[in-house]
């Protein structure tokens, strides 16, 4: 059985990182592409971890290029091409700038691979998901933003830190757009089945949330000159092994919404069914009030984004 390909477009941290945990786990072959503006720059990263399998043990072929005839056929692109958030930048900062290299790379994509599913890490990514997908004219389906799984793992960590417990029996869901209005709903979240209110202080818990809705801006904050990658590049490899391994796990995405939740023509986060189609079921929660005008937010500020797209004729 011929094996499984998967395409990385842009070889930055969250890109290159992303190449070495997909190559780990042993997927599907890698390739790894950027643009030329530093003659050998994926090559060598990929070449780099090529030569780890003998001491990791995998015989994925990781293979760096600057030419998107290298990445034809993959089951599934990952799009991180894109300018990081630098100090003081905000997602919507980086709007237009990450709106024209979204376009280019998904127009090379959809020449190449088809029949591929996308799945967006660029920032800010709920509108680079609507990018995506006006210009591939792909299914729904087959376009994924990577944001609530990352998330989701961020509030996770700060819970079993908080409750001393293993991240593994921590389940916890993040709803809504990527960035400041993220909704965390902590009904949704457990400790081995119990719910944190019957663990956790209620101050615990709010500050849990604050630091969650900030951690993508807390991080680049420390770092000076980049922003996170080896959480976001591990968070991609959980919805990449359930499409390619048909898991269908149950996973918080960016997903293009007509309708559910009452949100029309969107991509806004909530827990979906990843399968080997892409997305398999969008799973509808019972939100209280509360929770619903928190979505519909979180729904609005991704709106504003994209309306300045469509102003921007990007959308048009």
């Amino acid at each position: 059985m011929a094996r499984k390909k998967i395409s990385v477009i842009g070889a930055g941290n969250v890109g290159a990182t992303l190449a070495q945990r997909l190559a780990e786990k042993a997927l599907g072959d890698v390739v790894v592409l950027d643009i030329p503006l530093v003659d050998g720059m994926p090559q060598g990263k990929a070449l780099d971890i090529f030569e780890s399998g003998p001491v990791y043990g995998y015989d994925t072929r990781v293979k760096g290029t600057v030419k998107y005839e290298d990445t034809s056929n993959s089951d599934v692109v990952v799009i991180t091409a894109g300018l990081p958030r630098k100090p003081g930048m905000s997602r919507d900062d980086l709007l237009l700038t990450n709106a024209g290299i979204v376009k280019g790379v998904t127009e090379q994509v959809v020449k190449f691979s088809p029949n591929s599913i996308l799945i967006v890490v660029s920032n800010p990514l709920d509108a680079m998901c609507a990018v995506a997908l006006k210009i591939s004219g792909f299914p729904k389906q087959r376009v994924i933003g990577m944001a609530g799984v990352l998330d989701s793992a961020r509030m996770a960590t700060f819970i079993a830190d908080a409750a001393q417990v293993s991240v593994e029996d921590v389940q916890t869901m993040v709803l809504g757009g990527h960035g400041d209005t993220m909704v965390p709903v902590t009904r949704y979240c457990a400790i081995a089945g119990v719910p944190i209110g019957e663990i956790l202080k209620k101050e615990q818990i709010d500050a849990i949330v604050k630091r969650t809705a900030e951690g993508g801006a807390e991080i680049v904050k420390l770092l000076k000159t980049g922003s996170a990658f080896y959480a976001p590049s591990a968070s991609v490899v959980a919805m990449v092994e359930s499409i390619l391994k048909d898991k269908k796990r149950i996973l918080p995405c960016a997903v293009y919404l007509q309708g559910e939740y009452g949100i029309q023509d969107l991509f806004v986060g909530v827990p979906v069914k990843l399968g080997e189609r892409g997305i398999e079921q969008i799973i509808q929660l019972n939100l209280n009030v509360e929770e619903r005008i928190a979505l519909q937010k979180s729904a609005d500020a991704v709106k504003e984004l994209v309306e300045i797209l469509k102003r921007q004729q990007v959308l048009s």
